[in-house]
Formats: C-alpha cells, sequence, structure tokens
C-alpha cells in the first residue's frame, strides 16, 4: 500500500527519525523475513518517519537480487503504507537498473542509489549513470555521495534537474563542499525543492553541524536498537534543545561513535549487536564482515544503559 503523496512531501512532513533497518537472517544465514517484519514494524511503531530498507545498515551488499525483492517486499508490508519505504540500488549501472525495477515491483517508494561499484568515475560519468538508473523506474531516486561519488556543485545542479532525482545524501562529511552545493542549488533552482540528508555513519553525532547548513534530515542506525534514545534526540534537535542534544552527544552518541572506531565494519555489525541485545534475534553480519568482540559488545551494552538513564534523568528533572 504506497500513498498518491510525494516521497519528498512524505520525508519532510515526518515527526520522527529515519529508520534504516538491519537485515535478519536466520541461524543458517538464510533470510529471517518473520524477525525482519517485526524489526521493521516495531521502528515504524516507535514513530520513524521512514524505512530505507536494504541499504547499507541494512547489508545491501550482501543480498543477491531474489533477497533484496523479498525483503523490500517485508518492509514494504511491515510498513503497510504508513511512512514511504526507500529501497537501495548500487553496483554498476545495469545491475543497479535491475535492482531498482526489483524494488518497484516489491512496492517500494523510492530508492537510495548506493556508488557505482569499484570504479571512479569523473562527474560526466556519474552523471549518466544516475541518470540513466532515474530514468529506469517512476521511483524518485535520493543519490548518496560517499568515497568514489563525491560531486561538485555543478554536477550537484546538474542532477537536480535530472527528473526523478530528489534528493542528495552525504556520506562524505565535508561542510564546505555542502554549503557549496546547497547554495548552488538554491540559486539555480528556487524552490526546487530538493533535499538533502546527513548520511555519515551515525549521523547524530553531526546533526548540529548540518543544521547549521540548513540540512536537517539524517540517517539514524541508533534507532535500530535504542528508539527511544534516537527519537529523544531527534526532538531536541528540530526543537532547538541544544542543552538535550549536547548532553546525549556528550554521554551517548560520542562514546557510541568512539567505540564504532575500534573494529572494521562495525557502523554494521554494533547496530545489529544492538537489535539482539533488545531482545530481537536478527542473526549475525554476513562475510565480509565480522561480529564485535565481546569486550566491545559489553561497552556497548554499557553506553545504552547510559543513554537510557540520561533520558530517565532528563525525565525526573521535568516532573
Amino acid at each position: 500500500m504506497t500513498s498518491a503523496a510525494p516521497l519528498t512531501d512524505r520525508l519532510t512532513r515526518g515527526e520522527g527519525p529515519l529508520f534504516f533497518p538491519v537485515t535478519a537472517y536466520g541461524p543458517d544465514g538464510a533470510p529471517d523475513l518473520t524477525a525482519y517484519r517485526r524489526h521493521v514494524a516495531a521502528g515504524v511503531e516507535a514513530g520513524a518517519a521512514a524505512v530505507f530498507a536494504c541499504c547499507g545498515t541494512g547489508e545491501f551488499h550482501a543480498l543477491t537480487p531474489e533477497e533484496f525483492g523479498v525483503y523490500v517486499a517485508a518492509a514494504v508490508e511491515a510498513a503497510a503504507g504508513r511512512v514511504p519505504v526507500v529501497a537501495g540500488a548500487g553496483y554498476g549501472t545495469a545491475l543497479a537498473i535491475q535492482y531498482a525495477r526489483l524494488a518497484l515491483d516489491a512496492g517500494a517508494d523510492g530508492l537510495l542509489a548506493m556508488p557505482p561499484y569499484l570504479v571512479v568515475a569523473d562527474q560526466e560519468g556519474l552523471l549518466r549513470h544516475y541518470a540513466a538508473l532515474a530514468a529506469a523506474t517512476p521511483l524518485p531516486v535520493i543519490v548518496y555521495q560517499r568515497e568514489n561519488a563525491v560531486f561538485t556543485p555543478e554536477t550537484v545542479v546538474r542532477l537536480a534537474r535530472t527528473e526523478g532525482i530528489v534528493g542528495l545524501k552525504d556520506g562524505v562529511g565535508d561542510l564546505d563542499l555542502m554549503q557549496r552545493i546547497v547554495s548552488a542549488v538554491r540559486e539555480a533552482e528556487p524552490g526546487g525543492g530538493f533535499l538533502y540528508f546527513n548520511g555519515l555513519p551515525t549521523a547524530e553525532l553531526t546533526g548540529l553541524a548540518y543544521r547549521g547548513i540548513g540540512i536537517s534530515l539524517y540517517s539514524s542506525a541508533v534507532f535500530c536498537f535504542a528508539p527511544e534514545i534516537a527519537v529523544a534526540y531527534h526532538r531536541a534537535l528540530n526543537t532547538g534543545d541544544d542543552a538535550t542534544v549536547n548532553r546525549l552527544i556528550d554521554g551517548f552518541y560520542r562514546p557510541l561513535v568512539e567505540l564504532r572506531a575500534k573494529g572494521r565494519g562495525y557502523a554494521v555489525s554494533l547496530v545489529k549487536a544492538g537489535v539482539r541485545m533488545r531482545g530481537l534475534d536478527v542473526g549475525e553480519v554476513r562475510a565480509p564482515l565480522t561480529e564485535p568482540r565481546p569486550a566491545h559488545l559489553k561497552e556497548l551494552t554499557e553506553i545504552v544503559e547510559r543513554g537510557h538513564a540520561l533520558l530517565a534523568g532528563a525525565a525526573g528533572g521535568d516532573a
């Protein structure tokens, strides 16, 4: 069940974080759609503004096309039209188009376009890639800037003028570049409604900086395993309650980011471990990612407990 409202409207009017669910596997590593539906539904019920299925946190890289299609369909079923479902699409142009069409068939509302696989293309080649992807289906496309797909402001203006491309998610973190991109598009396409997203790992840590250049939408992997903390932070950021934002950054998000830096792939595997700690068995990460070390899992538990204590302390102070 999809909404007739444009994806851009649905994303910007949502009152909660953007939810990037993990992808659930059974003990044998096969898809566990029951656990996945429960995970997605719980996120929607906790206040997510949208579900970004089978993206980076959802191990897009580890899924076969067939698995991708059934997971996106399961996310659409679990969301039940309450919030939009945006699906990942990536690799080379031909495969990205195949994933886009699978997402369309599964009922997705939009696409998050990952960088092309392996190659380092020039700006014209990147434009050709994303224009071809946008033309392949009627689904609106958000382009993910990171690694080998970093754009000049002039290129983003051309992306914004490409039919079907509605936004840019930034995973680079160069605020000077992002300010110039926002300015260039604003000048070239006044009132165009092009969307921007903070797509850095644990994006909440840089939320104040991105808000300063007018970017309020962001990915929240924390929402997967600590939705109460993620929702409280989101509310504080968007209401100007910077005291609460800073308290959560100091006591929860900064320690979490420092823990994330202790292992490769922890931006995914720590999140998945956090979901399991919350009581939903979503399985382990697939190779080549690896599970966090036991000491790091203990540290994660302590950080989450500290985050909830901060919320409880704030609530007690309001009483």
